[in-house]
């Protein structure tokens, strides 16, 4: 059976591959995600700082010919434009948290690669890159704020919003792919990873 290597941090993104049941085994990249052009459209700031992940992936010692890598990027959008990922401190979040009040845009792009060793290195063979987003309403009133931030995974979310678990009961609406939200749209990966020869 195939092993996906997952270059992120995220546990929600753990979280969702247990759910597929996908073995995975967690690797390094040391992407600064700062020196990346926030200034480009929303789905392109996205995409850019997944593909820089993939390029600073750390492949393991592994005794096998062909591995299959996959990394990703989740960022907020407000109505307004402005483009955020997690939140800096406490009143960040409560910042964002009240701009969701009127509707957000939140997109996950994933780069999957499957790569060969050969010639004494990694060499990618295959790669799938796609970008999905969602639009959603998600309102934590101000008496309930205190509470959101402390029973979710708030700080480790774009835009503060963490619509899984505690964060459920917040979530007015959605538009689009609802695992996106949380890190990974998991019907595109599916098809994706069915398309690349994971599962063969």
């Amino acid at each position: 059976m195939n092993i996906l290597l997952l270059g992120s941090k995220s546990a929600s993104r753990q979280m969702l591959l247990k759910q597929m049941n996908i073995p995975f085994v967690l690797i390094d990249q040391n992407a600064d995600e700062t020196i990346c052009d926030w200034t480009l459209p929303f789905e392109q700031v996205v995409s850019s700082i997944a593909r820089y992940k993939m390029k600073q992936v750390i492949m393991p010692a592994i005794d096998k010919q062909e591995l299959f890598v996959l990394t990703a990027d989740t960022l907020s959008q407000t109505l307004d434009g402005t483009i955020s990922g997690k939140p800096t401190c406490r009143e960040d979040a409560i910042a964002k948290l009240k701009a969701a009040r009127k509707g957000m845009r939140t997109g996950t792009t994933f780069c999957l690669e499957k790569r060969i060793y050969t010639f004494e290195q990694w060499q990618t063979i295959d790669r799938i890159e796609q970008f999905v987003d969602a639009h959603y309403k998600f309102v934590v009133p101000d008496n309930w704020i205190d509470r959101y931030l402390e029973n979710s995974s708030s700080f480790a979310s774009s835009g503060a919003i963490a619509i899984e678990e505690y964060g459920s009961q917040f979530l007015e609406s959605v538009d689009g792919s609802y695992t996106t939200i949380i890190g990974l749209p998991l019907y595109e990966l599916r098809l994706a990873l069915e398309k690349i020869g994971f599962f063969n």
